[in-house]
């Protein structure tokens, strides 16, 4: 799973440039119109969620062929008001592996390859928490962790999900300061992925 060493560092970068504080040229191009709330899609619709108001969303870089990642997309939601970054990703599994809808096999297996790589990567990483839910007949699982990237401490909660030849990694990282908030983003991703209509 090298995804996971590739998404580390993605995310290590975003992160960075929310705890660092917005650079000039993203704070030129900030307008007074609040993005409207988002709608998420993963797995060909099994795993949707919507994202509050607020968040703009851009392209992570493909995957590519050289690091095993080829076929892995993303993209990267930046609140810059709220100084909060969720990371949406999805990525084929090897040819080998075929994920259940609720496969704890195989979720078993994607969380020790998560919690690995994430303390390879990140130094003083250190899990607190592990949650199975059950969203739609779709197994997921909620890793809340606490790490440093880009030079500032951060609360996250990583969900990971599978189905057939696709996995799906969605993050969101927040200030350790701001517990409150991130608390009501998690609330708010799990609560729309489990509405009837969203």
């Amino acid at each position: 799973m090298s995804f996971f060493n590739k998404q580390a560092l993605a995310w290590g970068l975003a992160v960075a440039s929310i705890l660092g504080g917005m650079n000039a040229h993203a704070a030129s191009k900030a307008t007074t119109n609040t993005p409207a709330a988002v709608k998420v899609s993963l797995l060909e619709g099994k795993f949707t969620f919507n994202l509050p108001k607020g968040y703009v969303a851009s392209a992570m870089p493909p995957g590519e062929d050289n690091n095993g990642t080829a076929g892995a997309v993303g993209t990267l939601y930046v609140n810059q008001t709220e100084k909060r970054v969720v990371i949406v990703a999805e990525h084929p599994l090897s040819d080998d592996t075929r994920a259940g809808d609720n496969d704890d096999a195989f979720l078993d297996g994607a969380v020790t390859g998560f919690v690995d790589r994430q303390s390879a990567a990140l130094p003083d990483f250190k899990q607190q928490s592990e949650t199975r839910l059950t969203i739609k007949g779709i197994g997921v699982r909620q890793i809340d962790s606490l790490s440093s990237m880009g030079g500032g401490k951060t609360l996250n909660s990583t969900f990971l999900a599978g189905s057939g030849k696709r996995m799906a990694v969605v993050q969101a990282v927040s200030r350790v300061d701001d517990q409150a908030g991130h608390d009501a983003l998690v609330k708010q991703i799990i609560s729309s992925a489990s509405a009837a209509n969203h």
